[in-house]
């Protein structure tokens, strides 16, 4: 009798203390996870943000929105203070959060051999001998006068008189590509910053620019029926008035 009352007695206390248990398990949890839904201020993309885009550009284009903390990847923005100068590094599409990684130097986008196109400009390229672009030794980043010449005129009072103008001066160079130089076999210690410099180009190099739409229909059109010659120009170089080189002129 006494064992059964003593085993009943055990038995309860066992429940109690399980259910007790329990009781706090359940509670942590809806601890837990009311600490993981509570809500934080992030950034989210509310409109498409094209790659390159500035912080500028890219502030009309996200909002402030309330979201889960266990839904907040790690390193989402909250403002864009200090970031001045950032550019998306990649498309964003709306409901995504604006992560600090994906925001970068301008330059980080450019291509090997580049540099970034200023704002509000485009690139034009045309393919020119090496004695058209200073030997080639010329970059991206280098900034250049561009002549164009007409074989049949191109001044208003002398269309069939060969002439020439320099039309723009310090343009940016955005890239240069040129054949792949040969390897040289005669073992000599000449550095390949010396050789480039030195050993003449094989082929055309295609040189590409930063300019506005009408300057690079400009240069599309001396291209295309005409011909293009390049100064390698520094920040530096004395800019005269636009004067046109005509022939039956030349030695006046």
């Amino acid at each position: 009798m006494k064992t059964r009352l003593l085993g009943g007695i055990v038995a309860l206390v066992l429940a109690v203390v399980g259910t007790l248990l329990l009781v706090s398990y359940v509670q942590g949890s809806e601890a837990r996870a009311q600490a993981n839904l509570q809500p934080v201020q992030v950034l989210v993309v509310e409109k498409q943000i094209s790659r390159g885009s500035t912080v500028d550009q890219i502030k009309s284009s996200v909002r402030l929105a309330s979201l889960p903390t266990a839904s907040v990847p790690n390193g989402a923005l909250k403002s864009l203070d200090g970031l001045d100068g950032k550019v998306a590094a990649a498309d964003m599409v709306p409901g995504e959060a604006l992560l600090g990684v994906r925001l970068v130097d301008p330059t980080s986008l450019s291509a090997p051999g580049s540099v970034p196109v200023p704002e509000g400009m485009q690139e034009v390229s045309v393919q020119l001998e090496a004695q058209r672009v200073v030997g080639g030794r010329l970059a991206a980043g280098d900034t250049v006068g561009v002549v164009a010449l007409f074989g049949d005129g191109a001044a208003k009072d002398a269309l069939d008189a060969e002439s020439a103008q320099q039309i723009f001066h310090k343009v940016l160079i955005t890239s240069v590509q040129r054949s792949t130089a040969k390897t040289s076999s005669s073992g000599d210690s000449t550095s390949s910053a010396e050789q480039a410099n030195t050993q003449l180009p094989e082929g055309q190099l295609l040189v590409t620019f930063a300019r506005n739409d009408v300057d690079a229909a400009k240069i599309a059109f001396a291209a295309e029926f005409g011909k293009l010659w390049l100064t390698k120009e520094s920040a530096s170089a004395t800019e005269s008035g636009p004067t046109v080189i005509k022939k039956t002129e030349f030695f006046k």
